[in-house]
Formats: C-alpha cells, structure tokens, sequence
C-alpha cells in the first residue's frame, strides 16, 4: 500500500494510490496523521484502518500535481511538531565520499579519519542481534516542518549557502502516541539537500550544513521494507539529463538496520513526546557533488526508488539576499 496526501478546497485528504493514474480517497478529516492517530487509538493495523474508509470514487492524480495540491505525505497541523532529523554514514560505500570530503592533508594509511573511524563502528556494530543495542550512528538535525517542501515545489537555497546539492534517501515516517510510543507509519523517498561545501570546509560545520530545505515523498510505502532497493538520482537542466546515478539502499545495503538506527533517535525523551511526527532520513552513498556537479538555480532534482511509485522531484530556487539580522536587547 502507498498513501498521499493533498489538499480538497483547503481541506487536508489522504488517499491510496491506485495506479500511476489514479488516487482513492479515503474518508477521514486530518489526513495521514489523523488516520494514523485512529489506527493507534484503536488498536487496528494501518492496512486495516484504510480498506475500511476507501471511497468508491478515484480521482486523477496528475491533476493533483499540475494543479500543486500534492503536498509531503505525513505533515503535522502544527509544523513545530513535527521533528526532522537524520544519520549519515550509515550505508555501504557512504564513507568514501565523507571521508574525501573531510581530509584536509596526506596521512598514514593506517590512520582513520573521524568519518571512516565511525562508519568502522557501524559495520562492526550496527546490526545488533535482537534485544540488543548496536553502534551508536551519527545524528543531525535539519529543522522541524516548515523544513520540509511538497513534492514537485520549489527546493529553496538560502543565499549564503555555498553549495545546494541533493541526498537520495530513504526516510522513515512516524507518529508518537498519547503514552509515548513512537509508531512508524511507513517509508518515503527523501531529498535530504545539504550544503556540501560548507561541510568539507570543517566537518564541525556539518550541523550548518544541514541546516536546509528537504522534500520526502510523494507517496509513504505502509508495511514492510525490502532488505534491497535500487534507485535512481538524476539532475535535469533546461530540459536534459545533467547528471545521473543509480543508488542502492535498504538493510542489504546498510550498515546499521533500521531498527538500531530508530533505538538510538527515539532513546532520548524529547523525541518521544506525544503527538509529535518525526521525520528521519536513514542516510546515503550517493552525491553528484562527489562528481563535481555544480547545480544551478533552475535544476531540478528527480529520484525514483524501487517500489514507492512516482518519483520525488523538485526543482532549485536560491533565495534572494537578506538584510543582515540584527539582535535587539530589551
């Protein structure tokens, strides 16, 4: 099952997608989130809590992205409870490129760098058996909802960034209920768009670097997640293929397992406040600035990934300069 959301006449809608062409709505006020609050509250599975309010009536789904209702699929009413968060060096080959990034001279072969040193962790430790506690990955915040941009929207580069450069991922989708359990409701595609530059400069700045817009969507995969996926990253301008790349992800392709990389997010209290969304990307292996892709205001960002249906496109827009923020003392 796949899930959108957009919008009817102001209202926020949740729908299953059909096909290619098609949605079906699915009868409930408050979109994803409130179909997923129903499902816990009840006590019924997410499957079951959307076979049981389908309508009868499809409607065109590329009307709902020419039109601009298509919107990210798990929003919260309140976009300051909604968490985005990530981990990097997490998949397979991921460390090369952090590793090239952040060495500034020569040094010994047997010497680690910080980035190889914790990717070593997670392939030695990421995968713990059941019940168990695994290597601790690397964490980063990227904002709360206002963050996050809808599929095929504009992807905004604040003027001062030095790079605007797009992370093919997978992202985790969640719901933390009244007692404090954090329930995933599924999988999206995610954009997780970092400033790359601002990162190999001093990887102490990589808290700056995220520090931007991302996009996850359009549709949330519900159920379980294929051990192995393959996608697609490419980067259009003025109509051609600027830049393309395959990209492997899933557990095969980690790692840590997802259920470690959950463990070490959620452990902490602040995340697990009731009601809050959480969005969180799982991490990546491919860039097209370890290519030495430059992008340009006007580039659009497309990545297709296995079975999550449309692909999760969204085109560079760089904010106009601002006048320098100044601090007023009361």
């Amino acid at each position: 099952m796949r899930l959108i959301q957009y919008l009817d006449q102001r209202r926020l809608r949740v729908a299953l997608v059909e096909s290619a062409d098609a949605v079906r709505p699915i009868t409930i006020d408050g979109g994803t989130y409130a179909l997923a609050q129903a499902a816990i509250n009840t006590g019924e599975s997410l499957e079951d809590a959307i076979t049981s309010r389908l309508e009868d009536r499809l409607i065109d789904y590329q009307e709902l992205v020419d039109e601009r209702r298509l919107l990210p699929p798990l929003t919260h009413p309140d976009p300051a409870h909604c968490l985005v968060t990530g981990t990097g060096l997490t998949h397979l080959g991921s460390a090369d490129t952090r590793s090239a990034m952040h060495a500034k001279t020569q040094v010994a072969e047997t010497e680690l760098t910080d980035s190889m040193r914790m990717f070593k962790l997670g392939v030695e430790g990421g995968k713990p058996a059941a019940d168990s506690v695994g290597a601790q990955p690397e964490w980063f915040y990227k904002g709360d909802g206002d963050c996050i941009v809808a599929p095929e929207a504009e992807m905004p580069s604040p003027a001062f960034a030095e790079d605007a450069g797009e992370e093919p991922e997978l992202a985790g989708l969640y719901v933390v209920a009244s007692d404090g359990t954090p329930w995933r409701i599924g999988y999206a595609i995610g954009n997780e768009f970092s400033d790359h530059v601002t990162e190999r400069f001093n990887y102490l700045w990589l808290a700056h670097s995220k520090l931007r817009a991302c996009s996850v969507g359009p549709e949330l995969l519900v159920g379980s997640l294929p051990a192995h996926l393959e996608g697609t990253s490419r980067i259009v301008r003025d109509g051609q293929t600027l830049w393309e790349k395959p990209f492997l992800t899933g557990e095969a392709n980690m790692a840590h397992s997802i259920a470690n990389l959950e463990y070490h997010h959620f452990k902490y209290p602040g995340f697990r406040r009731p009601g809050d969304v959480h969005v969180h990307f799982f991490g990546t292996a491919t860039l097209s600035f370890a290519d030495g892709i430059k992008v340009r205001e006007g580039d659009r960002f497309e990545i297709t990934l296995g079975d999550f249906g449309r692909p999760l496109r969204n085109t560079l827009q760089v904010q106009p300069e601002l006048e320098t923020t100044h601090v007023n003392a009361l």
